[in-house]
C-alpha cells in the first residue's frame, strides 16, 4: 500500500506511478477496521462559530452563490492583505498581488504548471508533501530533493547545492514542514534565499500551517532581503480555522508572478468556494486571542499525543510546528513503517501514515511512520490507550 500505483493504461506517462493518496488509503483502512484514524491530517471538530455564521450568512444573503471574481471577492483579498502586513509585515495589492484559490493545493499546482517549462528541473525537500510530485510531473518538470534527516531533520548544505543545475527553475518549500513538523530556521531560510538570488531562481512557499508554530518562529521567506519579487506565496484557511472542507487558498506574489498563476488557475477550477471567501474573510479579522488559543491547544495535544507515544515504546521527533509529529518504527521492533501502519489498525486499532511514501529515496525513510494530533482529547485518549497495547 503506498502513493503509488501499478500501470495504467489510459493514464498519460507523466502520470503514471501516481495512484490513490497513501492518505485516502489509510482513511479506507481506519474504515474497515474502525480504527482510530490519526493518518490523515483532518480536525474531529469545527472551526469557529463565527466563522460558521459568515458562511451561513453569505449563502442566505445570495453572497456568492454564483461566480465570484475570478482573482478572488475583495473583501477575501483585503483581508488577505490585512493579515500579511499584521503578521509579517508583507505589504500586497490586493487587486494585483493576491489570488484566490481552491485550496492551497491548487494553488500549487497552478504556480507550478505555470512556471515551468519542459524539462526544467524544481528543488524540493523530502520528505515530500504528495502532492508535490504530481504537480511537478503535470508540468513536464523534474523534481530533485534534497534530504531532512532526524533527529532535527536539518539538510546538509552541500546536497542542497549538488541538486541545483541550470535546469534549476524554481525551489518548492514548505515550512512549517509536513510531514516531519520542521520550522525552518532563520539561518536556513537565508541560505535558501541567498542561493536563490545568486542563481536567479523563483521560490514557491507552502505555508499552510503558519499559525501552527510551537517551537521557533514562522519566518515567510518573501520577507527577507531581495525575496518579495522572487516568491510565490501560498497558504490557506483550512488549517488555521479547522474547515478543511472549504477549499479556500491563497497566493500573494507580485503582480508579474501572481498574473502567470492565475492564467493557469483560471483554467483549473475558474472559480470556487463564494460564500466560503466571505467566511475566511471573518476568520482572518479575529483576534490575537484566537490565534494564541489555537496554539495552546495544538500544543497541548502535541505534547498529549508526544507522551503517549513514547510511553507505548515509540521513539519520536518532537514537532516543531504543523497537525502531525513523526516516530521510529525500530523503536517497537519494525523495521519497515509501511508493514508497522499495515498491521496497527489489526493489533491495536490506530491508524498512522507511512512516511516512506514520502521519499524519492526510500531507505531515508523506511522506519518512520507519521501520526496527527488534530483531534479532540478524547480521540487522542482513546489512541493512546489502545497504543499502550503494543508494549
Amino acid at each position: 500500500m503506498s502513493n503509488v500505483s501499478s500501470r495504467q493504461p489510459f493514464l498519460n506517462a507523466r502520470l503514471q506511478g501516481f495512484g490513490a493518496t497513501i492518505f485516502a488509503e489509510m482513511s479506507a483502512l481506519a474504515l474497515r477496521t474502525k480504527s482510530v484514524n490519526l493518518g490523515q491530517g483532518f480536525p474531529d471538530t469545527d472551526g469557529p462559530q463565527e466563522v460558521k455564521d459568515a458562511a451561513t450568512h453569505a449563502i442566505a444573503s445570495g453572497l456568492g452563490n454564483q461566480y465570484p471574481p475570478g482573482i478572488g471577492v475583495p473583501e477575501l483579498r483585503h483581508a488577505i492583505r490585512d493579515h500579511q502586513k499584521r503578521f509579517y509585515g508583507l505589504s500586497y495589492d490586493p487587486d494585483t498581488e493576491i489570488l484566490v484559490t481552491a485550496g492551497a493545493s491548487e494553488a500549487l499546482a497552478a504556480a507550478v504548471l505555470a512556471l515551468c517549462e519542459t524539462g526544467d528541473e524544481v528543488v524540493t525537500f523530502e520528505p515530500w508533501y504528495d502532492i508535490y510530485g504530481a504537480n511537478i510531473a503535470m508540468a513536464g518538470a523534474t523534481k530533485r530533493v534534497v534530504t531532512l534527516r532526524p533527529p532535527d531533520y536539518s539538510f546538509n548544505e552541500a546536497e542542497f547545492l549538488n541538486a541545483l543545475s541550470p535546469k534549476t527553475r524554481l525551489i518548492l518549500l514548505n515550512s512549517p514542514h509536513n510531514p516531519t513538523g520542521k520550522v525552518f530556521s532563520k539561518e536556513e531560510l537565508s541560505f535558501i534565499a541567498e542561493t536563490a538570488i545568486d542563481r536567479d531562481l523563483l521560490v514557491v512557499t507552502d505555508e499552510v500551517y503558519e499559525h501552527l508554530v510551537f517551537e521557533g518562529e514562522h519566518i515567510p521567506i518573501a520577507s527577507l532581503p531581495g525575496m518579495r519579487e522572487r516568491t510565490v506565496t501560498i497558504s490557506s484557511g483550512g488549517k488555521t480555522f479547522a474547515f478543511t472542507g472549504w477549499k479556500i487558498g491563497w497566493v500573494c506574489a507580485r503582480p508579474e508572478l501572481t498574473a502567470a498563476v492565475r492564467i493557469a488557475k483560471q483554467f483549473l477550477t475558474y472559480v470556487s468556494g463564494g460564500p466560503f471567501q466571505y467566511a475566511i474573510a471573518k476568520g482572518l479579522s479575529l483576534g490575537d486571542d484566537y490565534y494564541a488559543n489555537l496554539l495552546a491547544d495544538m500544543r497541548e495535544k502535541r505534547d498529549f499525543l508526544t507522551e503517549g507515544l513514547e510511553s507505548a515504546g515509540f521513539q519520536t521527533f518532537r514537532s516543531q510546528g504543523t497537525y502531525f509529529v513523526t516516530a521510529d518504527a525500530r523503536s517497537v521492533g519494525f523495521e519497515d513503517g509501511l508493514e508497522l501502519c499495515l498491521q496497527l489498525p489489526e493489533k491495536v486499532g490506530v491508524v498512522a501514515v507511512p512516511n516512506v511514501v514520502f521519499y524519492d529515496n526510500e531507505h531515508e525513510g523506511r522506519h518512520l511512520i507519521r501520526f496527527t494530533f488534530c483531534k479532540s482529547f478524547d480521540v487522542l485518549s482513546d489512541a493512546v490507550q489502545r497504543l499502550g497495547r503494543l508494549k
